[in-house]
């Protein structure tokens, strides 16, 4: 096993996090990260600048991305890695899959405002620009900003999730259609930090199963969400279902993130890491 400091999961300015492309991958390298993908949501629009800036700093570079698909009626994310940025199954993909954001925020804003929160579209809007990329987390730092709430965890608290205000579902991909989709442009599809879905351990099976059976060929298993049992948990889950094991720090923001950079622990040396089956598409 090749032992790095790879960080396969982040997010700039161009889905919901507050660092650009560039940015970035200047933090990536300065924290001693070896291997470095930016996985924005549903997007690929950062990908040729996400590559130009870590060429430019000297960091190895795996083009990423991370889809939201629906499982079990649960969002779940997969993320890509190692794939063509311009081929057009994949590009057109994304681009279905962001069609439902606008109209959902909008109904987030107006159950909000039925609370006494006025304006929260437009205030989440600020954070974006493009209502095609629209997110909870944009709602979440318009809800800070305004003193509704302390802290983007206060606002998961108390707005935007099941049962709270602000929460309206989306149906995203199908979880074939994702893995379909990295697959046909070339990369390796990645169940995304498993331990944060609300399946039960049957509907967690299964979701293995399926994502298995449709071609997905990794797993996050040490991740900014995990926990260090939950690192094992997957480990041995990675090496159940003959599943490559991913590393990355789901990194938004320096303000926001409880995992920077660069900062996990290292995979256990019984796995085999994603970045050994993805050598040869490493820029």
């Amino acid at each position: 096993m090749t032992i790095l400091n790879a960080d396969l999961h982040c997010h700039s300015t161009v889905s919901d996090g507050t660092l650009t492309p560039e940015a970035l991958a200047e933090r990536a390298k300065a924290n001693g990260v070896e291997l470095w993908s930016l996985t924005d949501h549903d997007e690929i629009g950062g990908q040729h600048r996400a590559l130009a800036a870590a060429r430019a700093v000297g960091l190895p570079y795996l083009t990423g991305t991370e889809i939201s698909v629906t499982f079990a009626d649960v969002t779940v994310h997969i993320v890509g890695l190692g794939f063509d940025p311009d081929h057009p199954a994949l590009v057109q993909g994304l681009q279905a899959t962001r069609g439902g954001r606008e109209e959902r925020a909008r109904e987030m804003s107006e159950q909000l405002e039925k609370v006494g929160i006025p304006g929260a579209f437009e205030g989440a809007l600020k954070y974006v620009g493009n209502p095609d990329l629209i997110s909870r987390t944009h709602f979440a730092r318009y809800l800070v900003e305004t003193g509704v709430c302390k802290d983007t965890s206060e606002v998961f608290r108390r707005f935007l999730t099941e049962g709270k205000p602000g929460f309206v579902p989306h149906r995203w991909a199908k979880l074939g259609d994702a893995v379909r989709w990295i697959r046909e442009a070339g990369g390796m599809a990645i169940i995304a930090h498993p331990a944060r879905y609300d399946h039960s351990p049957t509907q967690e099976y299964a979701l293995f199963s399926e994502f298995k059976a449709h071609g997905g060929e990794g797993v996050e298993v040490v991740t900014g969400s995990h926990t260090p049992s939950e690192y094992g948990k997957y480990a041995d889950m990675a090496l159940e279902f003959g599943l490559a094991a991913s590393r990355g720090s789901d990194f938004h923001s320096p303000e926001e993130s409880r995992c920077d950079l660069g900062a996990l622990p290292y995979l256990e040396g019984r796995l085999t890491p994603v970045w050994e089956r993805l050598a040869d598409r490493i820029r």
